[in-house]
Order: C-alpha cells, then structure tokens, then sequence
C-alpha cells in the first residue's frame, strides 16, 4: 500500500488504473479504523480494481472543539489495518491540503440536513460534511465510494448531494457492523470507560424493544417510541434524540407503513453516540443484531440494518 498526502500524488497514484479502465474504490475515514472500516474496505477490495482509503480527522464537520481535539488518531496503526484490508493507497492529507489558503466554497444540502443530526449538531456539521465529502470525490475520482450504514442520515445527504450535482460515482450503502452485545461500532467507543460502555448498549437495546414490537404488529410510532425509549431510560441514558421517520425525506412518521427509520442518538458521559435501524412489517425482529460475534458481510447483507 502506497500513502500519499496530496491531491496531485493521490491523482498520480491512480492514474495508471485509470489508464486501463479499472474500477476506483473510495472508502472516506476520519481514521481510528475499526471492523465497521474494514469490512467496507473489503467489500472495496471484493468489487474494485483499485481501492482508496482517505484518512482525514475532517475540522469542518466538528461542532464541538473539544470533541475534535478529542478524536482519537493513530495513523501508523490505521495504515497497518487499511494495508491488511486490501486498500492499495492511503490518502492522509493535512488540513491545509484539503482547505488551502483562501478557501471559500462550501456545500450545503437543504431540507434533509435541517433535523435529527443537524437540529443537535447545528447546519455547519452537514455543510462540513458535504463539502469535505465532495472534494474527496473530486480528488480522487472514484467509480464508486462506500458508506456504512451507521450514519443512515449522512447516508442521505451524501446520496442527494451526488445525484443534484451529476457526480458520476455510485454510492454504496453498507451494513452497521455491532459489537457481541449489539453496540454499533465507533470510533468514540474507545472513549468509553468500563461504566459508560455498559450504559452504551441501551441505544441498540431500545432500538431493538422498537423492533420487536413492531415484528408483534404494533404500528403506532408513538408506540414504538415510548417502548425504545423506556428501554434506554432503564439503561440509564436519556436519550438527546429519538425519532421514527421516513428513510428518504427524514421526515416524521405517525405510523409504521413499509421501512422506517428509527435513529437515535445519546451522550455517555462526555462521548456522544448515533445509532439506527430499518423497522419493517413483519420482519423488525430481525433490525439488531443482538448476542453474537459481529457477524459476517453475508450475513449483514441479510439484516435490516440502517
């Protein structure tokens, strides 16, 4: 694996499979990589000639300066693991590489990024995302970027961003990959200590009680809210938000007709956490994976996981 720290060696980089007509992976990290990161870099390197790994702690996106000086960053380690996953270049620029002197153009996506995320976060935090998501699109010039599923709002907003500005790359939704207990793995799970990290699993515990009543037939979303959130209050968490909405348009649902979204967020001690899941009739039951390994991809692709 070839790491490469500017745009013009990144492009340089790629441009022999781009000669020939290979297929570009991206996979966008902000590093501190985990089995959620691998398993979409293996999936990259299952369907792609040529996969990119970018690894940039992005400033744009962070609302809370503490939180950004927080993050955790090992790059020798994420090297190590993105090498060992199948990617072929790693592409870590600084922060002046991707936001050079002079710097003035953002992208920001109306509507979708106003709720959920952005009503906590506050409309930089998807501006940063869009803007940083589409330079790495234009650096690199992938065939097709892969997302994972855990940051289903994210999701979203990058697919709209794609498609109202013809980019011509696919983007490719993966599954949420869970601890054996159903947490979510995160980057900020590292920042849990033993307390907090046992408090943590009431955000897939109370998506879970959602699913199941909804696999029971129940379909009022009050209902299943109140179910999902009496389940993490038991936990001992309050959730910061808790909402059942539509998977496109992140607007709210009254009733559960077809998929739903059901995401979530709360903050453990100082470490804020997203989790989310697709209800659907009849099948909810199967919406978090519970006491196992984290399973395979094969098996994640079986999951309705958001």
């Amino acid at each position: 694996m070839r790491t490469v720290r500017a745009v013009d060696e990144l492009r340089s980089a790629l441009a022999p499979a781009r000669r020939e007509g290979s297929t570009i992976g991206l996979v966008p990290t902000m590093g501190a990589l985990h089995e959620g990161h691998l398993s979409l870099i293996r999936r990259a390197r299952r369907e792609c000639d040529a996969v990119v790994v970018s690894l940039f702690v992005n400033p744009a996106q962070f609302d809370e300066r503490g939180d950004l000086e927080r993050y955790p960053r090992e790059e020798r380690r994420d090297a190590e693991l993105a090498a060992d996953a199948g990617a072929d270049v790693l592409f870590a620029p600084s922060a002046e590489e991707v936001y050079p002197s002079g710097f003035a153009t953002s992208v920001e996506v109306l509507g979708i990024t106003e709720r959920l995320e952005g009503a906590s976060r506050g409309a930089e935090h998807f501006r940063g995302v869009s803007t940083v998501v589409t330079k790495l699109l234009g650096m690199a010039l992938p065939d097709v970027a892969y997302f994972g599923q855990k940051d289903a709002q994210q999701l979203v907003v990058i697919r709209r961003l794609v498609a109202d500005l013809n980019l011509p790359v696919r983007i490719q939704a993966c599954p949420t990959v869970r601890e054996r207990d159903g947490l979510a793995m995160s980057s900020r799970n590292a920042r849990l200590d033993a307390s907090e990290r046992s408090r943590a699993v009431a955000l897939s515990e109370g998506l879970r009680e959602a699913a199941q009543r909804a696999a029971a037939g129940e379909r009022s979303a009050q209902a299943l809210l109140e179910a999902a959130c009496a389940a993490m209050l038991a936990r001992g968490v309050e959730p910061e938000y808790l909402e059942l909405v539509d998977p496109e348009t992140l607007l709210p649902c009254e009733r559960l007709e077809g998929e739903t979204l059901l995401a979530a967020a709360a903050r453990i001690g100082q470490t804020r956490l997203i989790d989310n899941a697709i209800l659907r009739p009849m099948h909810a039951s199967s919406a978090i994976a519970g006491n196992a390994h984290p399973p395979s991809e094969q098996t994640l692709q079986r999951k309705a996981i958001a």
